[in-house]
């Protein structure tokens, strides 16, 4: 009798400190773009911060300052001050096998897109025909903003450059191009026409949206948002374009930062979830906790 008293007991701690972990899995994160890394055999903290590559104002504040000043390094998702970045860009921007835009849509939709493209970025459907349309797609951006476009990640390089800090990537260029090289072309295009069709109204109502929700620093809301919006290369690629990613991006911040003190910068819709980075460090026995 008493080792089946002795049993439930441990039966019963163990199944309270599953649910305790659960629970704290499950809990909804803080509203915060900066969370500090700390534990599991780190020296010194390391952050990790949540960008957007296209906004009125960057949110940058004294707090991510004081966070660069106790950091010696930046690691963004690609390292934007590789000589090479633009090069390389260019041999993956066109589409394989001589597919074109043209070839994939009507001749009435390629004439509206023409206009729609001309009247948005200044270039012909002609002059980009073989650009990969998710490529067309983010020559636009600075058209949804009501405001002068400023770059989250561009504003963290420059901190970094005037602390002398090395800039660094966690993953390539070419790893980044082949994510949406997952993504069929012909869904690519859907999302070219729907901007083209109704002139970007969507688009920048779901661009001020998501805007609103990042200066909100709300990144549940921002991740939320991603998977409301009616864009089947979310919906249907997030696996590819977001938990993937962050997956393969953990061993190399646990590198990382046992090594040295690092300020990593990353979209912000990759902190949130149950499969954000922020609770894959978690996982993984690391403190990961919101600075405010």
């Amino acid at each position: 009798m008493i080792r089946i008293i002795v049993d439930l007991v441990k039966f019963s701690v163990v199944f309270a400190l599953m649910i305790f972990s659960y629970l704290a899995n499950a809990q909804k994160l803080e509203n915060s773009l900066l969370w500090k890394i700390s534990g599991n055999g780190i020296e010194k903290p390391s952050y990790l911060y949540g960008t957007m590559h296209a906004v009125c104002e960057t949110n940058i504040d004294d707090d991510v300052l004081k966070a660069f000043d106790e950091t010696l390094q930046l690691y963004l998702e690609i390292d934007m001050d590789d000589p090479n970045l633009q090069a390389t860009m260019m041999r993956k921007v066109m589409m394989k096998d001589g597919v074109t835009v043209s070839s994939l849509i009507t001749t009435d939709e390629a004439k509206k897109l023409d206009t729609f493209l001309k009247e948005n970025t200044g270039f012909s459907l002609q002059m980009i025909d073989s650009f990969k349309p998710f490529m067309i797609s983010s020559m636009y951006l600075p058209k949804l903003l009501d405001c002068p476009m400023k770059a989250v990640d561009m504003e963290l390089m420059k901190i970094a450059k005037e602390q002398n800090e090395e800039i660094y990537g966690l993953e390539t260029i070419e790893d980044q191009m082949n994510v949406f090289d997952k993504i069929p072309y012909k869904i690519q295009v859907e999302e070219l026409l729907k901007a083209s069709n109704d002139n970007l109204v969507s688009d920048k109502d779901e661009m001020a949206k998501m805007l609103a929700v990042y200066k909100s620093e709300n990144i549940e809301g921002i991740l939320t948002l991603s998977k409301e919006f009616e864009s089947k290369m979310f919906t249907e690629y997030e696996n590819d374009l977001i938990v993937q990613r962050n997956n393969n991006w953990i061993p190399i911040i646990e590198k990382v930062t046992k090594s040295k003190p690092t300020f990593f910068a990353v979209g912000a819709a990759h902190l949130a979830g149950q499969e954000g980075v922020i609770k894959l460090l978690r996982k993984q026995g690391y403190t990961v906790e919101a600075v405010k």
